[in-house]
């Protein structure tokens, strides 16, 4: 029994599932959108949700969490409740690209470009290729403009887009000539069950494991980048950007 969690988006995917020789089965998923806040709900619907199945936090295999990209926040909250409840029950813990779990409902064979928001006409961009139950990533994930996107489209006719950021930003794409077909509905945020047919168990639990997991960050903070302000102490923002 795995239990998955992803807040990488404002809208909260949380799912209790088995996993076996067979594949995954979803024993609940739940959805907790706006305009309930996800540091409100957590870790209470979490506690909600187990209790509903008369299933122990520590009976658990593991926990699966989206490491974004997306929401700063959203990801810094969803990593510190699952970091917190691993170390007091004595949990394995997987992360999987938040973006790699929606392509993962995408059609199969063709390039899926996963869009999320970033920031204002900023989006977070991931390619990918479904086959079958898993996903093959073409590129880093990276961010881009509208533009820039609508470009990469242009490119490569056969790519369609999917994604939260389709929510917000259905219309600019079209105005940069997207076609209206190549814009995918019904995938406005990444989906934990998802998250658990992707991520990788580790063989036991580690403290140093659990405590080194961080979120994918494609780009720095806003703090970060601001020039006003000195660096913090740790690593650089550089440094928590991943390449792969």
């Amino acid at each position: 029994m795995l239990l998955a969690l992803d807040t990488s988006t404002l809208t909260m995917s949380l799912a209790l599932v088995e996993r076996g020789p067979d594949g995954v089965r979803v024993v609940e998923h739940e959805v907790v959108r706006p305009p309930i806040k996800q540091s409100e709900a957590l870790p209470g619907v979490v506690g909600e949700l187990l209790a509903r199945h008369d299933v122990r936090l520590a009976a658990l295999e593991g926990l699966v969490v989206g490491l974004g990209p997306g929401s700063f926040t959203g990801l810094r909250i969803g990593l510190a409740t699952v970091k917190s409840l691993a170390y007091a029950a004595g949990l394995k813990v997987a992360g999987a690209s938040s973006l790699a779990a929606v392509a993962m409902e995408g059609p199969e064979d063709v390039p899926l470009y996963v869009l999320a928001v970033a920031r204002k006409d900023d989006l977070y961009l991931g390619a990918y290729v479904r086959r079958g139950g898993t996903v093959e990533a073409l590129e880093p994930e990276t961010a881009m403009s509208p533009q820039e996107v609508a470009s990469r489209m242009a490119a490569e006719p056969r790519a369609v887009a999917l994604g939260p950021a389709l929510v917000d930003y259905r219309a600019a794409l079209e105005s940069h000539g997207v076609a209206p077909q190549r814009l995918l509905s019904g995938h406005d945020f990444p989906s934990a069950v998802e998250l658990v047919r992707l991520a990788r168990m580790p063989e036991t639990f580690s403290l140093e494991a659990l405590f080194s997991m961080e979120p994918h960050y494609v780009r720095a903070s806003e703090p970060e980048r601001n020039p006003k302000f000195p660096p913090l102490p740790g690593p650089a923002p550089t440094a928590r950007l991943k390449d792969d």
